[in-house]
């Protein structure tokens, strides 16, 4: 290490020296890379040394890659730096020890480092190695990540210089992070190299995406007569107050006649660079009409009233057939931009946001990409401290392709869901299906009724430490057919939605998870509409606790007998926590029970000449019907509890390794247990689980109960899970504990973020067998004598 550390300096000396003649102002540098011992984990945290007040001067942990058995490390050291290294090394080889005889010889970080040396160009690459181009001189769109360094734009215009000096183009599009800024850069790695001494300033490069293409459009006939029976059976809401579904997609036509009561003229916006707001790649009108009125199939075929109490918003995102024409763009800013127009058109609105535009790959595997940061972002409004936060409806993406198809229903577990449908604040959706009726003999429908689509996408390869637990839900999407020669798309198997071009056809067949989300955003609207006063966070909360598997979903991946743990996991992992019902987000039953709180806490706090640390717990009593619950003792009993809320993001590569860097915090619930003595003894025991800061603890045997329990229900920003038991038991069970975990407004204490507030939304059910005991009655009666 000492030999690497001296062969570093001269080319460190000529980096310095060419930065200083290109007049770069963010700061004199070399990145150097550390790699790991084989199969030992790198110490990347005791790379960084960030104590120096001059931000261009402090030690920076830019990215980290992991590759076969080896961990990468790319360290920024300002000029003149190298020596805090070369100090480690010494006072490792003279085994230094403190006045009080403790070891300071660095050997946690230096027994978990082969080698140093200078980072090349691919070393910042971190994304999948096989999307960088074998041929050097091919000219592609790279996405690249730079850091902040106390003068985001002093940074941004070195990049510029050094990027025009090596030939390439620089795009003028900019998504803003705490600790990065993401620009679009076209041309070829040759070119780039020649820059490689001044790379200072770039803290990784990855792909630029590209958009799915949308589906084709299937014809069916259908009679103008239906549509005009329906028309005269609708009732739509007044364009005052009614929720909004805004749709970011390929723009909507509304002269068609379902739509144009429900979407005004300047609701429509576009960021695509035609200008235009109409949609050509008949996808955005079809996800209008399943926004507005559901799957067309039943609402046509009814003679009942329909009624519309929500109404639509559009920004046409996306050029016709999915595919951006032009320069790539960088769908961070694009989401922002298409965000924006309604927002400043009409400020005071609730709307959802609804979008089924996705990358057409996978290869983010749940790791945070510019684009889904950006989700998280908007949705955790990190500018307005989280006091206008918004809700995003996202497709899981779709898998597309026939010979997946065939192999139905492996396919499930290695066609993963596409960027950005890992957004934590997110409320991704998948796809399912109940339509099994092929009305053609000869084909056979390829998922059973109840079952996963065909179509959707699962995180089941995600790393399961680290990234959510995605879908979130699943919602109908259509199924296949097939005859024995493969699987087909088949009109019967579809939904029906309103056509692009009414002049030609009124309708139109549509499915997959574009379908599923736009149904979500429905449920979501209709439950805004109906409670105007609920949060996203809330409104979230409310449709991923309604829902349920079907017995399908089960069949499909809970084994015979009493599944475990990581048996619920991974069934999540395919089907989120099953189909969503409106009435029970509505409503409770006679023998249910519903808990809405909606709350904050600051997490962190930070007192002079200490390091952050963990501030708030929110204690909240469950007002069940105690008398009624210990009198049906045995009776089985199901308590459900979902915590949402929103983080603010910090993407970057390094927080593909760590839990912590990513989200802004965290947060847990426990519930008091029968083994808990007192109030005061399941405080102390929440906050001796706090202070451990340890996801990886193993489940309580006190509390076995819990489909999940804390170690797997714990992942991304809404947390779920199931506790089943007697009535008995829950009786006992009269607080639930919401508390903090580590996250980066912790663990980055130069941003000085850890002041802030963290709101939340926690939904509490309890649910027996239908028994003589009215469990609604029982607490109605309570809750009126409190008002």
């Amino acid at each position: 290490m000492q030999r690497q550390l001296a062969d570093l300096k001269p080319v460190a000396a000529t980096a310095a020296a060419v930065q200083q003649e290109q007049g770069l102002e963010s700061g004199l540098g070399l990145q150097i890379q550390f790699v790991s011992q084989p199969n030992v984990e790198l110490a990347f945290q005791s790379l960084a040394d960030e104590r120096s007040k001059d931000s261009r001067k402090k030690i920076e942990l830019l990215s980290i890659r992991q590759e076969g058995e080896h961990t990468y490390a790319n360290v920024f050291v300002p000029d003149g730096k190298l020596e805090h290294f070369e100090k480690y090394v010494t006072e490792y080889l003279e085994e230094k020890k403190d006045k009080n005889g403790k070891a300071r010889d660095h050997k946690p970080l230096l027994n978990t480092i082969e080698s140093i040396r200078a980072a090349e160009l691919r070393a910042l690459w971190t994304d999948d190695l096989n999307l960088l181009p074998d041929n050097p001189d091919e000219t592609f769109w790279w996405e690249v990540w730079l850091p902040v360094r106390g003068d985001r734009q002093a940074v941004v215009e070195d990049f510029r210089k050094l990027a025009e000096l090596a030939g390439c183009r620089v795009d003028d599009q900019q998504a803003h992070f705490p600790e990065r800024t993401v620009m679009l850069m076209h041309g070829s790695e040759r070119q780039f190299s020649a820059s490689v001494l001044t790379l200072n300033c770039v803290a990784e490069l990855r792909q630029a995406k590209e958009t799915a293409d949308f589906f084709d459009e299937m014809g069916v006939e259908e009679q103008r007569e239906w549509q005009d029976d329906l028309l005269l059976r609708a009732n739509y809401a007044a364009d005052g107050d009614a929720p909004r579904v805004c749709l970011l997609d390929s723009g909507v036509n509304r002269g068609h006649p379902l739509l144009s009561p429900l979407l005004a003229p300047d609701d429509m916006h576009t960021v695509d660079p035609t200008g235009l707001t109409d949609d050509t790649a008949n996808h955005g009108t079809g996800m209008a009409g399943l926004a507005a009125y559901g799957d067309l199939t039943d609402v046509v075929a009814s003679t009942e009233p329909v009624s519309v109490e929500h109404r639509l918003e559009s920004v046409r995102l996306v050029a016709a057939g999915g595919a951006n024409v032009g320069p790539a763009a960088l769908h961070a800013q694009l989401f922002g931009d298409a965000v924006a127009l309604p927002e400043i058109a009409q400020p005071n609105r609730k709307r959802i946001f609804c979008s089924a535009v996705t990358a057409s790959d996978y290869r983010d595997r749940g790791r945070p990409s510019s684009w889904s940061a950006a989700v998280d972002s908007l949705a955790s409004d990190p500018d307005g401290a989280g006091q206008f936060p918004r809700l995003f409806v996202l497709s899981a993406g779709n898998t597309d392709e026939m010979s997946a198809w065939a192999e139905y229903p492996a396919s499930l577990s290695t066609n993963l869901v596409h960027d950005p449908g890992q957004a934590w604040n997110a409320l991704t959706v998948g796809a399912c299906t109940s339509k099994t009726n092929t009305q053609n003999q000869s084909y056979q429908a390829v998922a059973d009724e109840g079952g996963l689509s065909p179509y959707t996408t699962t995180s089941a390869t995600w790393e399961k430490s680290t990234w959510p637990l995605k879908p979130d839900v699943v919602l109908e999407g259509g199924n296949l057919g097939d005859n024995g020669f493969g699987p087909i798309g088949m009109s019967s198997l579809q939904l029906l939605s309103t056509n692009n071009r009414p002049q030609d056809r009124l309708f139109t067949t549509f499915n997959a998870t574009s379908a599923a989300s736009a149904l979500c955003a429905r449920m979501a609207a209709e439950i805004a509409a109906a409670y105007p006063a609920l949060r996203p966070e809330t409104i979230r909360a409310l449709i991923v606790h309604s829902a349920e598997w079907t017995d399908a979903m089960r069949a499909m991946y809970l084994p015979h007998g009493a599944p475990n743990k990581s048996d619920y996991a991974q069934m999540i992992r395919h089907c989120g926590w099953g189909q969503p019902d409106l009435e029970r987000a509505l409503w409770s039953a006679g023998n249910s029970l519903t808990l809405v709180v909606e709350d904050a806490l600051h997490p962190f706090k930070k007192e002079k000449g200490k390091s952050p640390e963990s501030r708030d717990m929110n204690l909240h009593a469950l007002p069940w019907p105690r008398e009624e619950l210990e009198a049906l003792q045995n009776t089985w009993v199901q308590m459900r509890v979902t915590l949402s809320y929103f983080v603010e993001p910090n993407p970057s590569a390094r927080g593909s390794i760590s839990k912590y860097h990513y989200p802004s915090h965290r947060l847990r619930f426990d519930v008091q247990r029968p083994l808990d003595a007192s109030t005061e003894d399941f405080v102390a025991r929440v906050n001796a689980a706090a202070r451990s800061e340890d996801d990886g603890d193993t489940i309580n045997p006190a509390d076995p109960n819990w489909y999940l329990g804390d170690r797997q229900r714990h992942r991304g920003s809404l947390h779920q899970d199931v506790w089943e038991g007697t009535a008995a038991d829950l009786a006992s069970r009269g607080f639930l504990a919401v508390y903090p975990a580590a996250g980066w407004w912790r663990t980055r204490p130069a941003l000085e973020r850890y002041d802030l507030p963290a709101r939340y939304s926690l939904v509490v059910s309890i649910r027996t067998e239908q028994t003589e005991v009215d469990l609604y009655n029982a607490i109605a009666q309570k809750v009126a004598i409190a008002t």
